[in-house]
């Protein structure tokens, strides 16, 4: 029989990054729109989390840590990642970035990421320090340590210390794990158990891929990706493995919906029955746009975990409060 949790398990997980997590495959004009939402779209979050009672992580790209350029600057790491595509690097972008959070809303977070803390119910995981692709030609093993080193330094600055990591695309590489546990890590979300998302560098990805997980995100392709107390593994790093991408709202897509709400919350009851962990996740970006929209099929799903809750026992808990409660014995 798994080894079961106490009780269902739901976690959630947001992969806080503004342009710095776009910023190679898109452009201010085609995509600022959304970024610049993202100043609605934490607030709203904020307050849907407390109205049900939910706790989440906000895995923060570590530039947004810096109050402005000078800042930033200061913490950049000595050795940067050497992408066999350049263009993957943010680094030489940063000269051309505004001074701070007020001439440039897209680059920097501050303000946001004070509230996220100042809410006191959330926690501060990392995204790496600039949003370092793991799988990428070129990068390797000390410039991955020396970017974990700059993101818990500027964290520092705020009196954090982060203790979850988010892999940047899920790009996830279990050959960095020794890297994580030194820089003090004890929890990362990990991929789904199936070939549709398994971590891939860009060049590896294919349309096929992407379009199976779309269809994935309305109908039953590739099960509940909901994981027991095993599947996290005997630490000291946890695996608090990821199930569903809460994909944005969709105008030409919006007939179907329902067939992906049940789809999510189907996966929340198996895990709410089962006394299994169910990890969703997105990008505050992804709401940056049709806000209202996003907020009313989200506050659908919490709702649903109160009833979960209620009928199961289901609770919300943070990558990090999960880790604390795997390293009790069972």
């Amino acid at each position: 029989m798994p080894l079961q949790f106490d009780t269902g398990k739901f976690v959630i997980s947001l992969d806080f990054e503004l342009f710095w997590g776009v910023r190679d495959k898109r452009t201010i004009e085609s995509y600022g729109e959304n970024i610049l939402g993202v100043q609605k779209v934490i607030p709203a979050l904020l307050e849907a989390f407390d109205r049900y009672e939910v706790k989440g992580t906000f895995s923060t790209v570590g530039f947004l840590f810096a109050r402005n350029k000078e800042e930033l600057i200061r913490y950049l790491p000595e050795r940067q990642p050497a992408y066999t595509d350049s263009k993957l690097s943010p680094y030489p972008a940063i000269p051309a970035i505004g001074a701070d959070e007020t001439s440039d809303p897209c680059h920097f977070g501050f303000s946001l990421l004070k509230k996220i803390r100042e809410n006191g119910n959330q926690e501060i995981g990392t995204h790496t320090f600039c949003h370092y692709y793991c799988l990428e030609p070129g990068q390797g093993p000390e410039d991955f340590r020396a970017d974990l080193e700059a993101a818990q330094n500027i964290a520092a600055g705020w009196g954090l210390k982060m203790r979850s990591l988010v892999f940047p695309r899920n790009q996830f590489n279990s050959e960095y794990l020794d890297v994580c546990r030194a820089a003090g890590l004890d929890s990362y979300r990990g991929n789904p158990v199936s070939w549709l998302y398994a971590g891939r560098n860009k060049n590896d990805e294919s349309l096929f891929r992407r379009a199976l997980r779309i269809m994935d995100a309305y109908i039953n392709i590739s099960g509940y990706h909901t994981h027991d107390r095993a599947h996290a593994g005997t630490g000291p790093l946890f695996n608090i493995a990821a199930s569903r991408f809460l994909r944005p709202w969709n105008r030409k897509l919006r007939w179907l919906e329902p067939l992906r709400l049940r789809r999510i919350k189907r996966a929340m009851r198996y895990a709410a029955k089962n006394r299994q962990l169910f990890h969703l996740w997105w990008h505050p970006h992804n709401f940056g746009v049709n806000l209202e929209e996003n907020m009313r099929f989200l506050e659908d799903i919490l709702k649903y975990y109160r009833e979960l809750h209620q009928q199961y026992g289901f609770s919300s808990v943070t990558m990090s409060g999960l880790a604390d409660e795997l390293k009790t014995p069972v």
